[in-house]
């Protein structure tokens, strides 16, 4: 049954209302939920969901809307009723240390901070555009976490924000570390000198972490929306943000990062990065690295090489050659792979590999992260060519068309689970590709939340006659609340194959699949050398020291 209870003029943050809405979902008899603004987008995703109840068929889009599909009424009534105590905070959600405060408009709370300069603005993007308006013409910096804006008031709110020297972050930007303020799902990096700027959520986060692994550290993240380098937007965000931190006195080095960007955009961002005195390393998924080259900047292809490139400039340490790196690949492009040379931790895919049986090939790649997802993609192509790539399946789970109603994965893992389940189910299914992200507003213990869920696929691999890989990467540090260390240490028990990054752990599923001989995958990734180096077209083995890659 489903039933659902209308908060009248009520709002809450997108990410406080999944928190929740996984908090309902695991209580006893409650099969799904969903805590929304009723917006008519987020109707319709009620609907789709079979979460829309009668109780909701007049809510407005000024109401909150709590639906719970349940076993019976009495389940239902105690979701809902504990759903109303999560919203109105008593339970006891708060600590004399941390007292919430709230306001019912932007001027009252710059009002009563005083030195407030930065905005967080997670509404509906029907109204987000008014407030963001309002922040910017009171001086005050905007991270814009709200999405489903409209370009057009995209384009005028960026523009605003240059004209007054101000940030606009977004829309749909979830991660900024500014002055060492994590802003959105950031994680807890140490401070240093390299500046990192982003249309990619994840891929800050990777690099990120990856440059603290490395020993240095960030001094401003910036997000900048996942639409700033369309052509259309021109840039205006990423082109401020690189001024802003050209002279910036904490700033020594700088790095690009983004999913593929329109191509006339890219080229006008790095011909200004060009004539910057601070050294730029450039990660734009996809990209060409020769337009990079062409500007003086130093091109990266994967997350990891852009991380260790930008330590290595920090630290005063040599970075790889990279145009060495891109030729050796070039001239290795017909080589076979052969995944079972490296003797190191990563000797278990030779082992894994003989166990499997005919007819498993495929890799299945389910992720929280959709800029690690895309990094996976790219991986994939690069490494068994594009053709063959497209016969394996990698999903961005976090994408709107898997989270009708449901939490984001990095949140709550139980959609992951179903997809996990569904995998091992497939007897093609040869690899299971994970990223595992941690940090400020992710899961509590994200690899203790998905273990039960890979036991249980392998063990019903086994009894199906057939072995299951499972290939992850954790994202975070072992600062992190989580922490890296614990969380990989509890993948590893369960029998996961670890990897430093995102794209080793994506060279590692392809370097199994390359080695089933099936028709679908072709050859595994090659190159010896990281830094800012190619990810190369073909593989002799896998890395795993701090500069090694695929």
């Amino acid at each position: 049954m489903v039933q659902a209870r209308v908060f009248r003029n009520s709002y809450r943050d997108s990410v406080e209302l999944m928190r929740i809405a996984a908090e309902i979902e695991a209580l006893g008899g409650i099969t799904r939920a969903g805590l929304v603004m009723a917006t008519p987008a987020n109707r319709e995703v009620l609907q789709e969901a079979g979460l829309l109840a009668e109780a909701a068929l007049d809510a407005g889009p000024n109401d909150l809307v709590v639906a719970v599909a349940a076993d019976g009424e009495a389940a239902a009534e105690i979701a809902l009723g504990r759903a109303a105590e999560r919203l109105s905070g008593a339970d006891g959600g708060t600590t004399a240390d941390a007292v919430r405060t709230s306001w019912r408009t932007i001027a009252e709370g710059i009002a009563d901070l005083g030195g407030a300069d930065v905005a967080l603005i997670s509404t509906p993007g029907t109204y987000a555009t008014a407030e963001a308006l309002k922040a910017l013409k009171r001086g005050i910096n905007v991270f814009l976490f709200s999405d489903n804006v409209p370009i057009e008031d995209e384009i005028e709110l960026k523009n605003l924000a240059v004209a007054r020297d101000l940030l606009l972050m977004g829309p749909d930007c979830g991660t900024a570390i500014l002055d060492g303020v994590p802003l959105g799902f950031a994680n807890a990096v140490r401070r240093g000198g390299i500046g990192l700027i982003g249309a990619s959520g994840t891929g800050l986060q990777q690099v990120s972490c990856l440059i603290d692994r490395a020993g240095a550290g960030i001094s401003q993240a910036i997000g900048v929306g996942g639409r700033d380098l369309d052509d259309r937007v021109g840039g205006t965000m990423m082109l401020a943000a690189l001024r802003r931190l050209d002279a910036d006195p904490g700033t020594r080095v700088i790095v690009l990062i983004s999913k593929p960007p329109g191509a006339a955009v890219a080229r006008l961002v790095v011909e200004m990065a060009g004539s910057l005195t601070t050294p730029v390393v450039v990660n734009f998924l996809g990209g060409d690295p020769a337009v990079v080259r062409e500007f003086g900047l130093i091109p990266a292809r994967t997350f990891e090489a852009a991380a260790n490139a930008a330590a290595a400039l920090s630290l005063g340490e040599p970075i790889p050659d990279e145009t060495d790196a891109d030729a050796k690949a070039d001239a290795t492009a017909d080589a076979k792979a052969d995944v079972t040379a490296d003797a190191g931790p990563h000797a278990a895919s030779a082992e894994a590999i003989a166990r499997l049986q005919p007819g498993q090939w495929r890799i299945r790649g389910l992720f929280a992260g959709g800029s690690l997802s895309g990094e996976a993609k790219l991986m994939l192509g690069w490494a068994l060519g594009a053709e063959a790539a497209r016969t394996h399946e990698i999903l961005d789970l976090g994408d709107d068309e898997y989270t009708v109603g449901r939490p984001h994965p990095m949140i709550d893992p139980r959609l992951r689970n179903e997809h996990i389940a569904a995998a091992a189910d497939d007897p093609s299914t040869a690899v299971i590709l994970l990223d595992v992200v941690l940090g400020y507003g992710a899961n509590a213990d994200p690899a203790g939340a998905l273990v039960p869920a890979i036991r249980d696929a392998r063990q019903r691999a086994t009894q199906a006659g057939r072995h299951l890989v499972v290939v992850a990467s954790v994202c975070g540090t072992d600062a992190d609340l989580q922490g890296r260390s614990s969380q990989e240490a509890i993948l590893a028990a369960a029998g996961v194959i670890l990897a430093r990054s995102n794209a080793q752990a994506a060279g590692i599923a392809a370097a199994i699949a390359a080695a089933t001989g099936h028709a679908g995958s072709g050859r595994a990734i090659g190159g010896a050398s990281d830094g800012a180096g190619s990810a190369g077209t073909t593989a002799t083995s896998i890395g795993t020291g701090p500069g090694a890659t695929l």
